[in-house]
């Protein structure tokens, strides 16, 4: 029999269903009509949804997300530090797989969230904008940045001069400009060294302006080469003659 009590859980209106109804019944009769009830839009994969803490079983754990299955979440996607999920507990998860044969719903928290993050992060940042985060790992042509979202640092945008070991930066906070912001592939990518240059520029004019003929300063030497030296004054590069 069909389900009334799942298809009022999906709040579809009555002319729909008719609608529904008699095309299914054309060509697959009564049983292909409620296979097409749970198949439907309002219950696809990719959709987040949100569930309610039933119970924990082993390494899973059981949500009710609004069918007649309980739907399966890992138990290591509640990360190590983090209260443990609890019955009745709100959570939001990412649909991944559902399979009308074992009437089992796969689920995914880590991947929901990841989705929320994004987001977050696209509503309020944009390319120009400064962000902190944390340095995670060292990857083909740069580092991963986590602000939230992980995002790519490549490594020519690291530092003005680009460091013998990128990977000394894994660990470390940093600041960069964000470059590129890339919705359709969910991809960031940022820079240190423009915020660097940025902020060079900025005290290279302040210096320039404070700097008097016959002044004293401390700087550090840059380079050397036959005929002096180049030393940063904090700003602006100086030559020291030999």
């Amino acid at each position: 029999m069909v389900d009334r009590n799942l298809i009022r859980e999906f709040s579809i209106d009555d002319d729909e269903l008719n609608s529904m109804f008699s095309a299914v019944l054309e060509t697959e009769g009564l049983q292909g009509f409620e296979s097409m009830i749970v198949a439907s839009p309002f219950f696809e994969t990719g959709k987040i949804l949100s569930g309610v803490v039933l119970r924990r079983e082993g390494d899973d754990v059981l949500l009710d997300v609004g069918c007649k299955s309980e739907g399966i979440v890992p138990a290591n996607e509640w990360e190590e530090g983090e209260p443990p999920p609890e019955p009745g507990q709100k959570v939001e998860v990412l649909l991944e797989e559902f399979d009308d044969q074992q009437g089992v719903i796969k689920l995914s928290r880590r991947k929901a969230k990841r989705i929320r993050d994004w987001e977050q992060i696209i509503s309020t940042r944009k390319e120009g904008d400064v962000v902190a985060g944390t340095v995670m790992r060292k990857i083909k042509g740069g580092l991963l940045v986590d602000i939230g979202v992980h995002v790519f640092l490549p490594a020519s945008q690291v530092d003005i001069r680009r460091p013998a070991d990128i990977g000394d930066y894994i660990g470390r906070q940093v600041e960069c400009v964000i470059l590129k912001i890339d919705e359709a592939r969910r991809n960031i990518v940022v820079s240190r060294r423009k915020l660097i240059e940025d902020q060079r520029s900025k005290l290279k004019q302040k210096l320039l302006q404070e700097l008097k003929v016959g002044e004293i300063r401390k700087g550090v030497v840059k380079n050397i080469a036959d005929f002096g030296a180049f030393v940063d004054l904090g700003g602006i590069d100086g030559l020291l003659h030999i």
